[in-house]
């Protein structure tokens, strides 16, 4: 009897361990999906932004650097993730915008039961995973047209002939955008972005492919 109580009680054990195992990997699962979540709303956001301004090149920058968008917005969508993922954001440290990204610490909806683990049963696992936002492009602003108000005023060659004074303008210039080894060229009469895997990179903290 003594050696059967012996193999329950390690069985038990053993369960109990495999069970908490399970719950720890669901929390990171859960925390990978919401920092990854948070960073490609992040993304998205950016790129719905810039097209929006695709007709002024001097706001460019702001969204090439990745600067633009609303983390409270981006927060929302690492909550959503956590709850598809048997998870919710943790109440202290929950979705933390950081440079370029962000950290997501959740915790599980589920527990280790009393049954199994005598007081375990409130205790959740909790984990943390951080994503980051990279942008791939660069870009370099057109020289800014000089302003003839502010050049200072010259005698006419009585000489010369006046230049044929032109009613056309001159067409707004074709704007590179350097993505890695392929060039977009922006033509802001008809402006067409490449799309949001093309400008920025998601990927998880530490996530080398």
């Amino acid at each position: 009897m003594t050696v059967v109580a012996g193999l329950m009680f390690l069985a038990f054990v053993y369960f109990a361990v495999g069970q908490a195992t399970i719950l720890r990997g669901g929390a990171q699962t859960a925390a990978d999906a919401a920092a990854l979540g948070a960073a490609h709303d992040a993304r998205d956001q950016l790129r719905e932004g810039w097209f929006r301004v695709l007709g002024d090149p001097d706001q460019w920058q702001q969204f090439v650097r990745g600067e633009r968008y609303d983390p409270e917005r981006a927060c929302q969508k690492a909550a959503a993730f956590a709850s598809l993922n048997g998870a919710e954001l943790d109440p202290q440290e929950g979705c933390v915008p950081s440079d370029f990204g962000f950290t997501a610490t959740v915790q599980t909806n589920g527990t280790v039961g009393e049954s199994i683990v005598p007081g375990a049963d409130e205790r959740r696992a909790t984990a943390t995973a951080s994503a980051v936002v990279e942008p791939l492009c660069s870009f370099v602003p057109p020289e800014p047209t000089p302003d003839p108000s502010t050049e200072p005023p010259t005698d006419p060659d009585p000489s010369s002939t006046p230049p044929e004074q032109s009613e056309e303008e001159e067409p707004d210039p074709v704007l590179v955008l350097s993505c890695g080894d392929e060039d977009w060229e922006i033509d802001p009469d008809d402006p067409v972005l490449p799309g949001a895997d093309d400008l920025f990179r998601v990927r998880l903290t530490g996530d080398d492919e």
